[in-house]
């Protein structure tokens, strides 16, 4: 009997422990059904994606054209641009497309073409028929982190005026755009954005105006930028190289340029440049200010340039000129500019249409641009 009892109570305690297991493993598998393993991440959407490029894509373009009538009633001398004399001329044309990279779409780009005699026989003067004389810039962008990478043909970042005379306060361009500075470079660029007060630009290009090296070296640049306040800016530019197919000599070039907005309606801004290539040097400055209304401004510059070493005009002289502009706007994208210069040497380089030299040169311009972007 009493073992009859011990089977009795281990054939319980085994029903009873498979009815638990089986119990069990229902609920594990109730609750397996009721919370299923998180699904893989659905692969992006390649569309998308490529919307999201070209989303912040920038497309524009530009016409700038002008007429001149110069006193000496001959093509104008020491300018850029607007050189022709008593011409109806179509200076530029261009189109542009840009993406500026982002955070969250670090890849960039930025394509600018330029036809007409600006292109032809004034930025390209360097490389004449060279492969890229209408395309301004050509360059892909790369951001990490504060540091953006750019590299191809981009214009320079020297002075306080850039080829598009409807980013420039005045229509005409200063001497020291002219003669003193270079349009553009070749290479790759680094610039580094700290804070909205402080940026840094470093850069490793062929040198000045060539896509296509003509020597063995490199030329090194490097700007700093600096914007203490809301009103004021500072922007130091540094440019070291060999420039001759030898590699003879050393060109240097410093270009600051102050800007101070006192107001919506008035600002001044000044250009300092010193370059030195072997032993020949030269120098400048432009002052600028600008009065502003709601459709019309007012802007007056003035500029001195010394050239005793001939490196820039191949004449020993000092040269100065002055420049009022008054600009019209009949639109945001069309401007309108009537401008007086008058343009003084210390020697008489200037030659009238009787062939008599002469030591200045004065001029009334008509400018008109318009110009439009997907942007605005």
């Amino acid at each position: 009997m009493i073992i009859g009892n011990h089977q009795r109570t281990w054939r319980s305690t085994a029903a009873i422990g498979v009815a638990a297991c089986l119990l069990s493993v229902g609920m594990a598998t109730r609750a397996a059904a009721q919370d299923p393993a998180p699904a893989a991440a659905p692969a992006p959407d390649p569309d998308k994606v490529t919307l999201n490029f070209f989303k912040g894509t920038e497309i524009g373009g530009l016409v700038d054209g002008y007429y001149d009538y110069f006193s000496t009633k001959t093509d104008g001398l020491y300018r850029n641009f607007d050189t022709k004399h008593n011409a109806f001329t179509l200076n530029m044309a261009e189109l542009w497309v840009a993406k500026a990279p982002a955070s969250d779409s670090p890849i960039g780009y930025k394509v600018r073409l330029n036809y007409g005699p600006a292109a032809s026989n004034i930025i390209a003067f360097a490389e004449p028929g060279g492969p890229l004389v209408n395309v301004e810039e050509a360059y892909g962008s790369f951001l990490t982190g504060k540091a953006q990478f750019d590299f191809g043909k981009f214009v320079t970042n020297a002075g306080a005026e850039v080829i598009e005379a409807k980013d420039n306060w005045n229509y005409s361009r200063s001497l020291l755009f002219a003669l003193a500075i270079p349009y553009y470079h070749s290479g790759l660029r680094m610039t580094y954005t700290a804070n909205d007060k402080v940026s840094f630009m470093a850069g490793l290009v062929n040198g000045w105006n060539n896509v296509q090296e003509n020597n063995s070296g490199k030329t090194f640049m490097a700007s700093a930028t600096l914007k203490p306040s809301g009103s004021f800016a500072i922007i130091e530019n540094y440019i070291v190289g060999p420039e001759t197919a030898d590699n003879a000599t050393t060109r240097n070039l410093s270009d600051t340029v102050l800007t101070y907005t006192a107001s919506p309606k008035f600002a001044l801004m000044g250009n300092f440049d010193f370059g030195s290539d072997g032993g020949a040097s030269w120098s400048g400055v432009a002052l600028y200010g600008k009065f502003s209304g709601k459709r019309a401004s007012v802007t007056p510059r003035w500029e001195y340039v010394s050239d005793g070493d001939q490196f820039m005009t191949g004449i020993k002289q000092n040269l100065k000129e002055f420049t009022t502009t008054l600009e019209l706007k009949g639109a945001d994208n069309f401007l309108w500019r009537i401008e007086y210069r008058g343009d003084f040497s210390d020697q008489d380089v200037f030659t009238s249409d009787t062939g008599a030299p002469k030591s200045s040169q004065h001029s009334i311009s008509f400018g008109l641009l318009f110009s439009f972007s997907s942007k605005s």
